[in-house]
């Protein structure tokens, strides 16, 4: 049923613009797994990415009466810089509708290559449906992300290039997915020529449009979608995508953030390039594989999709790959507030390292430690670790996995204030523009006090928020109400143990 794949794929008009690019063996990666483990590196194509093969095939095969109208297309970055530099190299107008959260060296790489830009709304979604207007208003062509046979058969090249690059017995080979455009192109011709190799998709876990798919036989819309990995932040997988996959694809995995900072830690120490989240996310998936399959001497292959990533975001990635490595663990530990009690918990601790070292007193009988600790065994070191403090007689709580805790109270242990009434404690997350916090504060305005707040950019598109509200029993259903009326994404935290143990 896909078989009419194959000669497009064949056929596809992507070596004008697009290169073939290396596959490269990644030897600390594979060193450490077990594995022989390569990386197909389309994060070196000229737009460092690989949305540049389908955007061109598809745009190659216009008529002269559509290139005169010119090319439309809604992005967040990699699939707009290959539809810009298509139209570039074509000599025809494009258009391109971007979200305002879009990283601003997607947005100018998309400028510099000539390309008229429309920045519209906060989401994907959004910014989708002004396209759609412009083109009604317009007449453009619109040349679709991922849900077009022509894309689909431009990104099949790059299966085309691995099966011919590499004369190994392949186990598996690893593809992210958004939409499904790349997935869907080099499972139909991976599946056409080597049905023995497994094709297998990788996704977040807050963004597991294919899998829930996959899972129900059918499309879902997903309600809404993490965008730490931004280029793949889709809600609803294409139709003819879907349909590929069905056939095609033999498995989906799913990953955490940290888990994908722990793969762009390994692709960096490996090739000494700084992948994007989207673009490491095969990686990831790689490495969870075969922890689970427990492998040896397999031939392996990660499709490293793109590195478009703002510098900024460096630190948040930093931050988050030793837990995701599982070299840190977070603790939350009750120790007796009296002379000598830091020293016999660091004895107890031993000779790790300390990553970070919070304290806040408590009362007069205990006091609160927030605690990062260094890993050599993994977490098989950290059931150690704490099964060791309980044995001691020390309360104590992991905080590897908490996203509060990870997120916002490493940095703001500052102890309990006992004398707050009416204190609710919520996480937002809204997106990160000018103008975005202050509206938060603006909306907010005087009606309810603000006993607690942090904030801190993490680089990424989306800010993210603690704070502690005061709203008197008799107010709860207009503050739930002005929530609602907000527009943001919230969370309720008061019975989270981190606000319990340090904040509450």
């Amino acid at each position: 049923m896909t078989d009419e794949y194959i000669n497009k794929i064949l056929q596809a008009r992507v070596y004008d613009v697009a290169k073939e690019t290396a596959l490269d063996k990644a030897p600390m990666l594979s060193r450490k797994m077990g594995c022989n483990i390569y990386l197909k590196r389309e994060d070196t194509q000229p737009v460092f990415s690989f949305k540049l093969r389908g955007a061109y095939n598809r745009m190659v095969q216009l008529g002269e009466a559509e290139k005169a109208r010119g090319v439309i297309a809604a992005s967040a970055g990699n699939h707009a810089q290959g539809v810009a530099l298509a139209a570039s190299r074509l000599g025809m107008p494009a258009t391109i509708v971007m979200p305002r959260t879009t990283p601003s060296i997607k947005v100018e790489s998309v400028r510099n290559y000539g390309a008229h830009i429309v920045l519209h709304g906060d989401t994907f979604d959004e910014a989708y449906e002004h396209c759609q207007a412009l083109i009604e208003e317009q007449g453009l062509v619109f040349i679709h992300p991922f849900d077009d046979p022509d894309v689909i058969a431009g990104q099949g090249t790059v299966a085309m290039e691995i099966l011919h690059q590499c004369s190994d017995d392949i186990h598996a080979i690893f593809i992210p997915v958004g939409g499904g455009g790349l997935i869907a192109g080099m499972s139909a011709y991976i599946k056409h020529l080597r049905p023995d190799i497994k094709v297998i998709g990788v996704e977040p876990d807050d963004a597991p449009c294919m899998q829930q798919a996959l899972l129900k036989d059918e499309r879902v819309m997903l309600d809404q979608v993490g965008i730490f990995a931004d280029g793949v932040a889709v809600r609803q997988v294409g139709e003819e995508t879907f349909r590929i996959a069905r056939h095609c694809v033999d498995e989906m995995v799913l990953v955490s953030t940290d888990e994908i900072c722990a793969a762009i830690k390994d692709i960096y120490d490996d090739t000494r390039s700084i992948s994007e989240p989207a673009g490491a996310l095969a990686v990831a998936g790689l490495k969870k594989y075969l922890q689970r399959e427990a492998l040896s001497d397999k031939t392996l292959i990660a499709i490293n999709s793109g590195a478009n990533i703002n510098f900024d975001r460096l630190r948040h990635v930093a931050e988050r790959a030793e837990l995701g490595e599982q070299r840190e663990a977070l603790l939350a530990v009750t120790i007796p507030e009296k002379p000598g009690s830091f020293l016999k918990f660091c004895n107890a601790i031993g000779r790790r390292g300390i990553t970070e070292f919070n304290y806040r007193y408590a009362d007069d009988s205990e006091a609160h430690i927030f605690a990062g600790i260094q890993l050599r065994g993994g977490i098989q070191e950290k059931y150690e670790v704490l099964e060791h403090l309980q044995e001691l007689g020390y309360p104590v709580l992991d905080m590897t996995d908490n996203e509060m805790a990870k997120i916002h109270i490493r940095y703001m242990v500052g102890g309990h204030a006992s004398s707050i009434k009416d204190e609710l404690v919520y996480r937002f997350q809204f997106p990160e523009r000018p103008g975005a916090l202050l509206r938060f504060l603006t909306n907010m305005g005087q009606d309810w006090n603000i006993s607690m707040f942090h904030y801190r950019n993490h680089g990424a598109d989306y800010g993210r928020v603690l704070a502690g509200i005061q709203v008197p029993e008799h107010d709860r259903q207009r503050f739930d109400q002005f929530l609602l009326q907000l527009g943001y994404q919230f969370w309720l935290e008061e019975d989270n143990a981190a606000y319990t143990l340090f904040l509450g």
